[in-house]
């Protein structure tokens, strides 16, 4: 059976009710959101051409995310949706790169590194994010940054 997964769209906000996991308590966090971005690909030659399509996708997953019924707003809702927008973001960041990229003979394993070094730079984003905002304490650093992933949304627009 396939994961749980909502992919990551304009038209739609989370809702608490997305987030099915049990609380994980004692972490001192009021909520949790697993998200992030995957890839499949397919290649072949057409007259000597190249002919590359690689799909990217960027999912919330349901039952890796939780939140604690006895804390959760509509503020930290929203920090956890700017955490759904930075993985967005990171796929459009994933498109470019490819469409910037002449892939070699060995397109498979060029394809891995660059997913992984794009994967890297969307995990440090998520923990620079939580570490300014305090984890949504900081209100004027969280409206910050959810005005910072937003213009970066626009500004990768063409690469969604």
């Amino acid at each position: 059976m396939e994961e749980e997964k909502i992919e990551w769209s304009y038209d739609y906000q989370l809702q608490w009710s997305d987030f099915k996991a049990t609380t994980a308590s004692g972490t001192g966090f009021i909520a949790s959101t697993s998200s992030g971005i995957s890839y499949s690909y397919s290649y072949r030659e057409v007259n000597g051409k190249k002919n590359i399509k690689v799909i990217v996708a960027c999912n919330f997953y349901p039952q890796k995310s939780w939140y604690s019924k006895n804390d959760a707003s509509d503020y930290v809702l929203k920090h956890e949706q700017t955490h759904f927008d930075i993985s967005e973001l990171y796929k459009r960041i994933f498109n470019k790169r490819i469409d910037e990229t002449q892939f070699s003979n060995h397109m498979k394993k060029e394809l891995e590194a660059l997913f992984y070094q794009t994967e890297d730079d969307r995990v440090k984003m998520q923990r620079k994010f939580d570490s300014e905002s305090d984890h949504s304490k900081n209100k004027e650093k969280e409206l910050d940054w959810e005005t910072y992933v937003a213009q970066q949304l626009v500004a990768y627009e063409r690469w969604k």
